[in-house]
């Protein structure tokens, strides 16, 4: 069996990144792990952070993984500069990309991005943003409630609603943006929402597409590309409740996962 790409979250967000990855590169096995025992990360220390996201990729490297995806915003701010100088392998995270895009969609040059807030205290959407394009700008607002509310599985209805309708009103309040960064692989579980609040003049980007764009082209630049026609089975591991981490997964898949993955429990840590 082809080495896989590993995957790397602070709980089952990631799954949105694994969701484009299994749609863009469907030869390509993939090895998940959600740290979804301490999630969230956003309002611990960076250096908790790290020692978690190491934690989480010594697991992964014991599994022989060819190339890593820090699905996590708030452990690809805090960690990926070491992971990339430290590891023999390939390393992406998701915000590059998620910067990206927004450059790509923004006709005004006003761009919003939301977090936790370990990402948005990091300002590491705005260098991005601004390294790219100097003029861009940056309207950042951490949501703390958002990631608690999707990881207890309530992706909708009006308690989602309220939530999400309470804390963005901050951001309407100055609303000049067109284009808005979902900066957490949480979020897209709860985008239908966020449009909704937010107004259909708002182009809301989700990093996750850019995100397995990117990890195609570097494995074509690294020559790691699966050449085999054997149909993959991913594998996925939660350190937290394993019935809630498949319930969510199944919504993000919209379909039982047993056929095409494994979902064990991960000890860590």
């Amino acid at each position: 069996m082809e080495r896989a790409i590993g995957v790397i979250d602070s709980g089952v967000g990631g799954l949105t990144v694994v969701h484009e990855l299994m749609r863009q590169l469907p030869k390509e096995k993939l090895i998940y792990l959600g740290d979804t025992a301490r999630c969230p990360y956003g309002p611990r220390s960076k250096a908790e952070v790290q020692k978690f996201t190491w934690e989480m990729v010594e697991f992964l490297l014991e599994k022989d993984i060819k190339m890593l995806v820090v699905a996590c915003n708030t452990a690809t701010a805090f960690t990926l500069k070491d992971l990339q100088d430290r590891l023999p392998i390939p390393v992406i995270g998701v915000i590059q990309p998620g910067a990206r895009a927004a450059i790509k969609f923004t006709k005004n040059n006003h761009v919003g991005v939301i977090g936790t807030e370990g990402t948005i205290r990091s300002g590491a959407y705005t260098n991005a943003l601004k390294h790219i394009k100097s003029q861009i700008h940056v309207n950042a607002l951490a949501c703390p409630l958002f990631v608690p509310m999707i990881e207890q599985g309530i992706l909708y209805g009006d308690q989602a609603d309220k939530i999400v309708e309470d804390t963005l009103e901050p951001m309407k309040v100055k609303n000049h943006m067109d284009t808005l960064i979902l900066g957490c692989t949480h979020y897209p579980l709860i985008k239908n929402t966020i449009q909704a609040v937010i107004g259909n003049q708002v182009t809301v980007i989700s990093s996750s597409e850019e995100t397995a764009r990117e990890t195609s082209t570097i494995l074509e630049v690294h020559q790691l590309v699966n050449k085999s026609d054997q149909i993959p089975v991913h594998q996925f591991f939660t350190t937290g409740d394993m019935d809630m981490f498949i319930k969510i997964s199944e919504s993000i898949f919209q379909h039982p996962t047993s056929h095409m993955v494994t979902i064990k429990k991960a000890a860590i840590g």
